[in-house]
């Protein structure tokens, strides 16, 4: 990393030497933030415009578990005003999550600047792919959601009636979202440290029992519920992303050292 150069914007934001003063970089943190939130707030007003099918999405796993089970698919309304909020949740929600790659590229804007050439030809295309991975992330577990339901509301079953409201249910399914998110990004962040060293391969395949111990912590953490099929869910491909990672990082590596040789050789 290096102080971030001035190139652009009025002049009173520039030191003498060129550099962004702290008023400047303000300046650019509040520009880039301010799109990100106009960015949510758009997404959030697609989402409600078009709440029906996004709820009728959303609401599928829960059916298919409650059709399974021979039961008939309905929440339970308890207050007068939860049905407008749950679509006002669902809207803020579905917002932030369309609006995830406007995000991450003000991040990415915001940050380059300050970079080295190497770590800004690292960083743009690790933008578009953590976009991908974050979609995965959430696809698998949208896909998860009846066996997760299934699993978790087994225990008395001949006792507990599953019937839910939809604050809890769509709080636990936006939480599912995120998790299996977060946990698809685990490998992408590791090749990226890699990759502009601020992370050797050495020592990440040195410290696979921290690694182990910090990835159930990390797990435990972003999991919606504390059961422990939930944390192994999580947690197990959370490790074997830090062994692909491993992997990569050393491909990374080697593929760096060939060209370095042969430009030396040139």
């Amino acid at each position: 990393m290096k102080l971030m150069p001035f190139g652009g914007g009025k002049a009173a934001d520039a030191t003498p030497d060129g550099e962004m003063t702290l008023v400047g970089h303000l300046t650019e943190l509040r520009k880039r933030l301010i799109r990100s939130v106009l960015a949510i707030v758009l997404g959030a007003i697609i989402v409600y415009i078009f709440r029906e099918p996004v709820y009728g999405l959303l609401q599928d796993p829960y059916c298919e578990f409650q059709e399974a089970a021979g039961r008939e698919c309905r929440f339970l309304v308890r207050a007068p005003l939860e049905a407008f909020g749950v679509m006002l949740t669902m809207a803020g929600y579905g917002g932030l999550i369309l609006a995830t790659p406007v995000v991450l590229y003000q991040m990415g804007r915001f940050v380059m600047p300050g970079l080295y050439p190497h770590e800004k030809r690292a960083l743009l295309p690790f933008i578009g792919i953590s976009i991908v991975l974050l979609a995965v992330g959430m696809i698998v577990a949208y896909l998860l959601m009846p066996k997760a339901l299934t699993v978790l509301l087994g225990f008395g079953v001949d006792t507990f009636e599953p019937l839910f409201g939809p604050t809890e249910y769509l709080g636990f399914f936006v939480k599912m979202l995120f998790a299996f998110g977060v946990a698809a990004e685990l490998p992408l962040v590791l090749v990226f440290l890699q990759k502009i060293g601020v992370v050797k391969t050495e020592t990440l395949a040195a410290n696979r029992r921290i690694a182990v111990v910090a990835v159930v912590i990390l797990g435990a953490v972003i999991t919606p519920t504390g059961d422990p099929f939930m944390l192994g869910v999580i947690s197990i491909p959370m490790y074997l992303f830090y062994e692909i990672a491993i992997l990569v990082g050393k491909r990374i590596r080697k593929r760096d050292s060939s060209a370095s040789v042969g430009a030396g050789s040139l």
